[in-house]
């Protein structure tokens, strides 16, 4: 059902609007990113089991009565799911969900690109933290380039409206690849994403060694000619730019950077059903036994309950990264 014109937009104590969902599928992924999963993921004795596709559907149809007309499926990696397909058809299929994006590691792009499209996934951004094949495997933990690149080409095959690729620039490991990046987005209209390293409770020591402030980037960038666009509606937190002589653009993810949160428009739903209100936050409000319901007004009122105690920002400045153990718990 298309939300009521009588229903207010779901925002915050100060005034935030939420459009916006990061939807995890899967904390299970097959990197072992140097950032994130280093040691690869290690499955508990004991893991709640996933929402079903029914189960999502119900949740993201409860989000959209309340505003929300993006929805981002993250993981982990997401198309480890065996359903995953079944995911994004059911999720591009509730009404007044107009963008279905996805972040993936791209393993499987070059198969499934066009599967992925047919199946109502309109953005996509696919992580590549280096160009060069040796390094690629060192941060990732496996020697894939080759096949991510060709996936990327799949994809802009398959008619995706959105192309993104993400990387985390790092101090000592790949930031020497700044200009071979901005130039390989420079020839293809293609978005890159510069996300700056973040603490979380098991990486204090990599963060010390590798963060680069992404306004260092910005500066950078500015000052070899580009410029910042405007903020596009349902746009996630990057500050976007553009250059007169280039086809792609670059964006920055900051979130050291001053007022990062004062933009923010995104809700984060874990695998389990936990509405997180923050990446950074202290955990997440378990909201499953209410999507289970089959009267949808207990998990609306629920969730605008929730939204409005949303802090104002994270605490990140004071090297508090809340409940998050890891990236891939809750989608980055």
């Amino acid at each position: 059902m298309p939300r009521s014109p009588d229903v207010l937009p779901l925002s915050d104590a100060i005034g935030r609007r939420f459009e916006y969902l990061r939807l995890s599928l899967t904390e299970v992924c097959n990197f072992r990113c140097t950032y994130c999963l280093p040691d690869g993921y290690k499955k508990p004795c004991q893991r709640p089991a996933e929402l079903t596709v029914e189960e999502i559907r119900r949740a993201v149809t409860a989000f959209a009565q309340l505003g929300l007309w993006k929805v981002r499926l993250t993981g982990g990696e997401p198309t480890l799911r065996r359903d995953f397909e079944n995911v994004a058809s059911a999720v591009s299929s509730v009404p007044g969900i107009r963008r279905v994006a996805m972040t993936t590691n791209g393993y499987r792009l070059a198969e499934r690109a066009q599967a992925w499209r047919d199946c109502g996934v309109n953005a996509i951004n696919i992580s590549v933290d280096s160009l060069d094949p040796a390094r690629f495997a060192a941060i990732t933990g496996h020697d894939r380039l080759g096949e991510v690149l060709r996936g990327i080409e799949a994809a802009r095959d398959a008619g995706f409206e959105s192309i993104k690729l993400n990387a985390v620039l790092m101090r000592g490991v790949n930031d020497d690849e700044l200009a071979a990046m901005v130039q390989f987005v420079t020839t293809r209209d293609l978005s890159l994403r510069f996300i700056e390293v973040m603490r979380t409770n098991d990486n204090t020591a990599f963060f010390d060694r590798h963060h680069v402030a992404g306004q260092s980037v910005i500066d950078r960038l500015e000052a070899a000619g580009w410029k910042r666009l405007p903020r596009a509606a349902g746009a996630g937190p990057a500050v976007e730019l553009g250059h007169p002589h280039a086809k792609g653009r670059i964006g920055i993810i900051a979130p050291y950077s001053r007022d990062f949160c004062a933009s923010c428009n995104r809700l984060r739903m874990s695998s389990d059903g936990k509405l997180h209100l923050c990446l950074f936050g202290d955990g997440g409000i378990d909201l499953r036994p209410l999507i289970a319901a089959d009267d949808p007004a207990p998990l609306i009122t629920r969730i605008r309950a929730v939204v409005g105690t949303k802090a104002p920002a994270h605490r990140l400045h004071s090297g508090n990264s809340g409940a998050t153990p890891h990236l891939a718990s809750i989608g980055g």
